[in-house]
């Protein structure tokens, strides 16, 4: 992936000693405030400096954690991005924006799409991402509406603004994984009782599909310096217009798979029935006979009620 980030080599050192030799300022000011009390003008000048210098000083001071970056702007400059883990204390100038590197999970609701044979389907997903490339994910979207709030004047600064930059990122994933689910969806046929050629569907595809799915995501969130870690559909049944129908279709599959075993079977059990009173010679019987023979057999064998057996207290011709 081609990107414009690098890490950042401006000059940094550790909060807790620019810390300390800020608290040793201070505490030099005001001992020279109190030697100053004679000289109006420079306790003027110190006092509107010592304002000054404790109102921007501390505005450098900034933490980083584990898989976490700071995005550096000098003046609408980007002058790197800092993954160094610690407390750190750089230019007050600079606009440090936070970005977590973290994987992040997406549950968006199920959408209503139409498959390959026009269903309307509904469909839903689950998918993992995160942020690979700062430079994208900061120059390359708009976020400008949700951009960070100047951080308050105090030592330890706790950056607000990760969660709306973040939200501005999720908003773009779940818009972008919206377009693919439905591009994807709209490739297969929710399975094959309507296109037999098809062998692979939404229902069946499994890997496959999920597969597709996550290169179409990735080609469209690679812009945003995004990557899909994992998607998966986890949601997959007909639309409520047509759930009805669609079940009717496969109960009415189902009992003509069950009345073609049923036939299957029956035909068997009568040919065996056959050759066993041929080849035991317990009855000799002609065509008509048999033909009569296995017109009974298959009734009462592939019948959905009990038979009911009728007795003949005649000879076998009458």
């Amino acid at each position: 992936m081609n990107t414009n980030e690098f890490d950042f080599k401006g000059f940094k050192m550790s909060g807790f000693l620019m810390l300390f030799l800020h608290l040793l300022v201070c505490a030099g000011m005001a001992l020279t405030i109190v030697f100053l009390r004679g000289n109006v003008g420079l306790l003027v000048s110190l006092l509107v400096s010592s304002v000054l210098f404790l109102s921007i000083f501390p505005l450098g001071f900034m933490t980083n954690e584990p898989n976490n970056a700071r995005v550096m702007i000098f003046f609408g400059k980007y002058c790197g991005t800092l993954k160094n883990n610690g407390f750190f204390w750089v230019n007050p100038f600079f606009v440090k924006k936070r970005i977590t590197l973290r994987a992040r999970n997406l549950n968006p609701d199920c959408i209503k799409v139409n498959d390959k044979s026009g269903n309307p389907i509904m469909i839903g997903m689950v998918l993992v991402w995160k942020v690979i490339d700062t430079y994208k994910a900061v120059f390359e979207i708009d976020s400008s509406s949700i951009n960070e709030t100047p951080v308050a004047s105090t030592a330890i600064v706790m950056d607000g603004g990760l969660g709306k930059l973040m939200k501005s990122f999720e908003n773009f994933v779940k818009v972008q994984s919206d377009a693919a689910l439905r591009e994807v969806a709209g490739q297969y046929a929710y399975d094959n009782n309507d296109m037999q050629c098809e062998n692979t569907t939404l229902r069946s595809g499994g890997e496959m599909v999920n597969s597709h799915l996550e290169r179409a995501m990735n080609e469209r969130l690679s812009i945003a310096g995004i990557e899909v870690v994992e998607v998966r559909i986890n949601s997959l049944t007909y639309a409520p217009e047509i759930a009805a129908v669609m079940l009717r279709r496969q109960q009415a599959q189902a009992i003509i798979a069950a009345r073609e075993k049923i036939v299957e079977g029956a035909v068997s059990m009568v040919r065996m029935a056959l050759e066993k009173l041929s080849n035991e010679k317990i009855v000799e019987l002609d065509d008509d006979k048999k033909a009569a023979m296995v017109s009974n057999l298959l009734v009462v064998l592939c019948s959905d009620e009990s038979a009911q057996p009728v007795l003949n207290t005649g000879t076998l011709h009458q």
